[in-house]
């Protein structure tokens, strides 16, 4: 099996809250981090500049990590748009759909920024990606699911015969306790970073600023956002494994 370096980290970030802290996780964690992004022509994607932004600011105010961090990709993945009727890739209402699923899910999208965000650690020589997925406070997507991914991460070690790893530290976190972990690695600084200029609204909305950060606060992605960001700042315990 090809041996790749278990010190270099390729980061799948969309510019979201949970894959931000993902980032922060890794860049803690791993000695040269490299992130991935991903346009499949989504409607929110306002998300890909706050990907800029966000590293504009990490560089800013944590330095030490800026230098671990290798360099940025961003993915032209305009197919899975097209082949998605979803009310994140189409015009369409945000609901729940006939198979139990919301209309927001698009089939098969973490699967396959795992495939070629691997691709990329593969060229790069990185034995780590790290995904911001969770099935503890999420939209019920079966690919954030652990079993899933880890399954597509065994698939790609054996396709690629490659000794690549899949890290999920927020997997089994609430949205509350992903942000006591934001504090843990960078403190007060590192929450407001993510809080002020990381984008969850599946709807692109950035015009109204609410005290858990932009959206239009009724799609799921914000209810989720103000939820958790409600916990966090009233101490609310909740379940978690730290991974």
């Amino acid at each position: 099996m090809y041996a790749l370096a278990a010190d270099k980290a390729v980061v799948l970030f969309s510019g979201g809250q949970d894959s931000s802290i993902a980032l922060a996780w890794a860049l803690d964690r791993y000695r040269s981090v490299e992130t991935v992004g991903f346009d499949y022509g989504q409607r929110h994607a306002v998300e890909l500049g706050a990907r800029s932004a966000i590293r504009r600011e990490i560089a800013r105010r944590f330095p030490a990590w800026s230098e671990k961090w290798e360099g940025d990709t961003l993915v032209d993945l305009a197919a899975l748009g097209r082949i998605s009727e979803t009310a994140l890739t189409r015009d369409v209402e945000i609901a729940i759909a006939d198979n139990g699923l919301p209309t927001t899910f698009v089939p098969g999208r973490n699967l396959a920024f795992m495939v070629l965000a691997a691709a990329l650690a593969y060229r790069r020589g990185a034995g780590v990606l790290v995904g911001g997925m969770c099935e503890t406070d999420y939209s019920g997507y079966p690919d954030c699911r652990e079993a899933a991914l880890q399954a597509q991460a065994e698939a790609l070690r054996l396709g690629m015969d490659a000794a690549i790893a899949f890290e999920s530290p927020l997997m089994r976190r609430s949205k509350a306790a992903s942000w006591r972990l934001a504090e843990e690695l960078g403190g007060k600084t590192l929450v407001d970073l993510i809080n002020e200029h990381s984008h969850s609204c599946y709807r692109g909305v950035r015009a109204h600023r609410h005290a858990w950060g932009y959206g239009c606060a009724n799609c799921p992605a914000c209810e989720l956002r103000a939820k958790g960001w409600s916990e966090y700042c009233a101490g609310v315990a909740a379940p978690e494994t730290v991974k």
